[in-house]
């Protein structure tokens, strides 16, 4: 195995349009996995953890931009979970400490497993994806960035360098249903954020991408008396019925379902309470 360990965003970006095939390393949370499990044996590695602009926050009134490489323990406290509470939320339950301290946006994105905790945040805040290569940079929002399954639409010449998160004015939250709190792959979770005059609900675990609830959206918008505690019961059964569970090791899809009814009520219920 070959491991090359550049120092500058643009060594990468030369780096990887020569080494197309290359696995990207930053935390090592996900790829580390599978090879101690013999599941995928790289060639070629190159590691993203000592690029200086991967780790740089930029908090303004509007946005905040989080490098890919920033880590989720950072995300658990100060300025970013002010910004953003339903990251923070989301941040606390990735793994162990240890994984928290590895462990970021860019992984998570970069697998992009429907059960990647962050994920749901960025979809009901309609984060962008900021990615680089030796041909120039683009932006991609997180409704196209996420095509299936550990499938995405970045080239094999790029590399994610950033998220741009903007702030809602209204309450956000984040939950999800494990076998345990935290330190643990989630069975079903989900993100409600008020924006405005919207609210917005995305849902992980629960199909083969993260699941945005446009027709819940878009009945809640059409409702004279939003805030009723009343409406957080069919809101939930809304929810549920745009999911797309499955039967597997973790859990059954019928109880999915049910876990996103209960999750969806308890966060409208929270916000509406705020």
């Amino acid at each position: 195995m070959t491991v090359f360990i550049p120092r500058s965003l643009q060594e990468a970006t030369t780096l990887i349009a020569a080494h197309p095939d290359a696995h990207l390393l930053t935390g090592g949370t996900d790829l580390m996995v599978e090879v101690n499990f013999n599941h995928r044996r790289p060639e070629t590695v190159i590691s993203l953890g000592k690029i200086e602009e991967l780790h740089q926050v930029s908090i303004d009134s509007d946005h905040v931009v989080i490098g890919a490489a920033v880590p989720y323990a950072r995300m658990e406290k100060g300025d970013i979970a002010s910004a953003i509470p339903a990251l923070a939320e989301a941040a606390r339950t990735v793994g162990s400490p240890q994984i928290r301290a590895a462990g970021s946006l860019g992984g998570n994105l970069g697998t992009c497993s429907p059960a990647g905790d962050s994920l749901p945040v960025l979809s009901a805040t309609n984060s962008l994806v900021h990615l680089a290569s030796v041909s120039g940079t683009r932006v991609v929002p997180f409704s196209e960035f996420m095509t299936g399954p550990k499938r995405n639409s970045r080239q094999p010449n790029e590399i994610i360098t950033a998220v741009t998160v903007p702030r809602t004015s209204g309450w956000q939250g984040y939950a999800k249903v494990g076998t345990r709190n935290a330190m643990v792959i989630s069975v079903a979770s989900a993100c409600v954020v008020f924006h405005e005059e919207e609210l917005r609900i995305a849902l992980g675990s629960v199909g083969p991408t993260i699941i945005r609830c446009t027709d819940t959206e878009n009945w809640y918008h059409a409702l004279l008396a939003k805030n009723e505690a009343s409406v957080s019961k069919e809101l939930g059964e809304r929810a549920s019925q745009e999911s797309r569970p499955i039967d597997d090791h973790r859990s059954t899809a019928d109880y999915r379902r049910h876990a996103i009814k209960i999750l969806a009520q308890r966060l409208f219920e929270r916000g509406i309470s705020q």
